[in-house]
């Protein structure tokens, strides 16, 4: 005998009904995450000095940064105070990174970096960047990500932006088509309507070069306090990320534009200020479960000069990063290449210092064993999307990775709730 029940078929059905719109709703707004790879880090270049050979003087001047100030593991190990073995594996691994790939996401800039120039002037940077991201990427050097920062949909400076957003997309198509790892980033937002401005102008390039619909997607960088907060008093950004139509990709915490509009004074401008901690709280929530990643911004202090003084900003690099990283911030502004060692010495140090823990509660989780902590299915998904970070940039090889979980990376993807890569 089937086991008895109360409530009718027909009630489920009409319970069922009642909630298709709503089960609608939760898949267009919380589509979960894209299940492809982030990059730890965006490199913003001025549009006058971005040239083929970027990406590599980028590395080449990490390097002899490193060489100079912290050649060997224990002076790693001294500068950021890391056990030996763990700083002997770090700078192993900083020094390939390096080498094989000092940049995982270029961003060449049109806006602060670059400045008001003449129209001409900006029209050829333009051109020469598209021109110089096409060849790179037939040529296999681009790094995984790359696109521009266009000046802003403010009145002063919109035609100027949109032209430069134009050129540069029109000779991409030309050079070879839009690269698979393109971004665009669009500063200075105050109000959805501009958000809404900026998804219509890729939607109507697409219809223009007989593009999929969709294909281009864009950043936005939270600057100013209206976007967090708007003026009724709601919360902004989830109106932004709904502005968009689905064409956002990142929000981008601007740390001196923001903290300057808070009335922050310039020496306490930084990523860790309360208003810092406030707005990104803000930008996590409102990105949580939409597929739209999250960015920090940059410290301004520079690792240049005297050994004491790279040192001494390595450190507070050092701990920004590693502090976002804990703060659910994979993504960080970096704004000069001697940032390079101390944004990967972070980056491989968290990873491989929190690998035994979540290699540990992941193999107790997939065999259904009891241990210290029992896992949610949530958790797993977040421990499986750490070790998929940590591979994506080289924290962790696969072969780390299959013998602390007995898990391959299809594995991982799964338990991530990823469709692969």
């Amino acid at each position: 005998m089937p086991d008895a029940t109360t409530l009718t078929d027909a009630v489920r059905r009409e319970i069922g009904a009642s909630l298709a719109a709503t089960d609608a709703e939760l898949a267009r707004r919380y589509p979960g995450d894209p299940g492809t790879r982030q990059p730890v880090h965006t490199v913003y270049v001025p549009a006058d000095v971005f040239t083929e050979r970027t990406v590599r003087e980028w590395g080449e001047r990490a390097l002899a940064a490193l060489d100079a100030h912290a050649p060997g593991p224990r002076d790693l190990a001294a500068v950021l105070g890391l056990p030996l073995a763990l700083a002997a594996d770090v700078h192993d691994r900083v020094r390939a990174k390096l080498r094989r790939e000092p940049v995982e996401d270029l961003r060449i800039d049109f806006e602060d970096g670059y400045g008001h120039r003449s129209d001409a002037e900006e029209d050829a940077a333009a051109v020469a960047a598209a021109r110089t991201v096409s060849a790179a990427v037939a040529a296999g050097t681009a790094p995984p990500y790359v696109g521009i920062r266009m000046k802003c949909l403010e009145a002063a400076v919109r035609e100027r932006g949109i032209r430069t957003l134009d050129l540069f997309l029109t000779g991409l198509l030309a050079g070879g088509g839009l690269p698979d790892g393109l971004v665009l980033t669009l500063p200075k937002v105050t109000f959805p309507a501009q958000v809404a401005a900026m998804a219509r102008l890729c939607g109507e390039f697409e219809r223009a070069a007989g593009l999929p619909d969709g294909r281009i997607g864009f950043e936005i960088q939270i600057e100013t306090p209206q976007a967090v907060l708007g003026p009724d008093g709601a919360a902004g950004v989830p109106r932004l990320i709904e502005a968009a139509g689905g064409r956002a990709t990142a929000l981008h915490y601007g740390t001196f534009d923001y903290s300057a509009a808070c009335g922050v004074s310039a020496a306490h401008q930084s990523l860790d200020h309360p208003a810092a901690d406030h707005a990104k709280a803000v930008m996590q929530a409102a990105a949580a479960g939409t597929g739209v990643r999250l960015s920090d911004g940059s410290t301004n202090v520079l690792p240049v000069g005297t050994t004491e003084r790279v040192h001494s900003a390595w450190r507070l690099h050092y701990g920004l990063v590693r502090r976002s990283l804990a703060h659910a911030y994979y993504q960080g502004w970096d704004m000069h290449p001697a940032h390079l060692p101390t944004r990967y010495a972070a980056v491989y140090a968290f990873y491989r210092e929190g690998f035994p823990a979540s290699a540990a509660r992941l193999t107790a989780y997939t065999a259904k064993a009891e241990a210290d902590v029992m896992d949610e299915p949530a958790t797993a998904r977040a421990l499986s999307a750490d070790l998929l970070r940590a591979l994506d940039c080289g924290a962790l090889s696969a072969e780390e990775v299959t013998e602390g979980t007995g898990l391959s990376r299809a594995d991982l993807d799964a338990l991530a709730g990823r469709g692969g890569r």
